[in-house]
C-alpha cells in the first residue's frame, strides 16, 4: 500500500491529536503536557524504546527496521508562542497569551504520523530516531537537547526536519541545497547618559538623542558595510526611555535581531555595531553597553540529503510538486543547529491556510497532516532500504 494511502486511515485520529495539543499550548520548556502525550502515543503504538525528560521536556523514540543498517533522524517541534489567539476555532488555545501559531502542534502530529506507521510496518533496514524538540522559539531548545547528549546517546547518520508553509499552495514541497534560513543575532543595548528638567537639556547628556542617531546609524552597516550580493537584515524591534513628559531619563535601551546568511558578514556586523556605540560614547560623554547573542545558526541543508527528501515527497505529492529551489528564507530554526552536527535537510509542505506565522488569527489546514507524515516516512524508506529478498 503507497505511503499515504495507509497514514491517510490515520487522519481523524492525527487530527484529534493536534486539535487537543492546540487547545493546550504549552511555551518552551514547559511542555509537560505535550510531552506526556507524545510519549504515551508511542509506547501505545509499540515504539521499540520511548526516554523522557531529555533537555527538560523532550522526547526521544526509537523504532528498529527489519534488518541493522544505518540511522535516520526525524525531528519535530513541539512549543508554543505568546500569542493571544484570535481564530475562533472550536478547539482554540485555552490558555490566555499562549498560542500554537507557527504550527508546532501540527509538526509534532506529523512526526506522531510517521512514528505509527514506521512501527507498524518496518519497512526498513536500520534505526529511525524520533526526535521531540521543546523550546525551538528562541530558547535553544536544540541546543540543550545537544548538550544533553542527544546524538552521544542516539547516533544519527542523517537527520530531517519539516515545516508547514501557509504561503504556498497545498501540497507542495521545496527544499533548498545549502545555505536556507537566516542565523540570527539578538542584542541588547543600553544607553546610559545623565538625565535632567526637559526645560534644561544642556545639563543633561541625554540618551534618547544617542538612541535616535544610533538606530539611524545601525542600518549603515547594512547599506554601506556589507556587499548587497550579502543578504543581511539588521531590524531595531525595541525602544524604551523615560517615565514622564518632563524629564529626560539617565538610560535608553534599544534591541533587536541581526540575520544572515554567512558567519564572516556576521562577525563584521558585531564588530561595527560595537564600533559605532564606541564612537557615540565619545561623541555624546555617555556609556553604552552592548549584548550581542548568537541564537540561531544558519541553517544548511546537505545537498544529497536535500536531493533525497525531494524524491521522497515526489513519491507523495508527485514530481510537479516537489523541487529543490533557490530561495534564501530570512526567518530562522534552531534545527540548524542539529545539521551541524549530523547531515541532514529541512523541508517546507504547502497547505490551504492562508494566515502568515506567528500571526494571532492563524490556522494550520488538518490536510497537512498525512502528506507531511508520509514525506518523513518515505525518506526513511528510500534512506534506509530493505536488501532484495530480505524476508517480510
Amino acid at each position: 500500500m503507497p505511503t499515504i494511502s495507509r497514514i491517510a486511515e490515520y487522519q481523524d485520529e492525527l487530527a484529534e491529536i493536534r486539535h487537543d495539543i492546540h487547545a493546550h499550548p504549552e511555551l518552551g520548556f514547559e511542555e509537560t503536557r505535550t510531552a506526556a502525550l507524545v510519549a504515551e502515543k508511542l509506547r501505545a503504538w509499540g515504539i521499540d524504546e520511548v526516554h523522557t525528560d531529555i533537555a527538560g521536556t523532550g522526547v526521544v523514540g526509537v523504532i528498529k527496521g527489519r534488518e541493522e543498517g544505518r540511522c535516520i533522524g526525524l525531528r519535530a517541534d513541539m512549543d508554543a508562542l505568546p500569542i493571544q489567539e484570535a481564530t475562533d476555532l472550536p478547539y482554540a488555545s485555552r490558555h490566555a497569551g499562549k498560542m500554537h501559531a507557527c504550527g508546532h502542534d501540527g509538526h509534532t502530529t506529523i512526526l506522531l504520523g510517521a512514528a505509527r506507521y514506521l512501527a507498524e510496518t518496518r519497512d526498513f533496514a536500520g534505526t529511525v530516531v524520533l526526535i521531540f524538540q521543546p523550546a525551538e522559539e528562541g530558547l535553544g531548545g536544540a541546543r540543550r537537547m545537544l548538550a544533553d547528549r542527544l546524538f552521544e546517546r542516539f547516533p544519527c547518520d542523517e537527520i530531517y526536519g519539516i515545516h508547514n508553509d501557509p504561503t504556498s499552495d497545498p501540497g507542495k514541497v521545496s527544499v533548498t541545497p545549502g545555505p536556507a534560513m537566516a542565523g540570527a543575532t539578538f542584542f541588547d543595548i543600553v544607553i546610559e547618559g545623565k538625565g535632567a528638567h526637559a526645560a534644561m537639556p544642556h545639563q543633561s547628556n541625554d540618551p534618547v538623542i544617542v538612541a535616535a542617531e544610533l538606530i539611524h546609524q545601525l542600518q549603515t552597516v547594512v547599506s554601506r558595510n556589507t556587499s548587497p550580493t550579502s543578504p543581511l537584515v539588521l531590524s531595531v524591534t525595541q525602544v524604551h526611555a523615560g517615565s514622564a513628559y518632563n524629564v529626560i531619563p539617565n538610560e535608553a535601551t534599544l534591541a533587536g535581531t541581526i540575520r544572515y546568511f554567512d558567519d564572516e558578514v556576521c562577525e563584521r556586523t558585531h564588530e561595527r555595531i560595537r564600533l559605532l556605540c564606541k564612537g557615540l560614547e565619545l561623541a555624546h560623554e555617555v556609556k553604552i553597553r552592548v549584548d550581542l547573542r548568537n541564537i540561531f545558526n544558519v541553517l544548511v541543508n546537505e545537498p544529497g540529503c536535500a536531493g533525497a527528501y525531494v524524491a521522497a515527497a515526489a513519491e507523495v505529492v508527485g514530481e510537479e510538486n516537489s523541487a529543490l529551489v533557490d530561495r534564501l528564507v530570512t526567518g530562522s530554526e534552531d534545527f540548524a543547529d542539529m545539521l551541524q552536527v549530523v547531515p541532514g535537510a529541512y523541508c517546507w509542505v504547502g497547505h490551504a491556510g492562508s494566515v502568515p506565522l506567528h500571526n494571532p488569527g492563524y490556522v494550520l489546514d488538518d490536510g497537512i497532516l498525512p502528506v507531511g507524515a508520509s514525506i518523513m516516512a518515505r525518506v526513511v524508506e528510500r534512506r534506509l532500504p530493505i536488501r532484495q529478498g530480505a524476508s517480510a
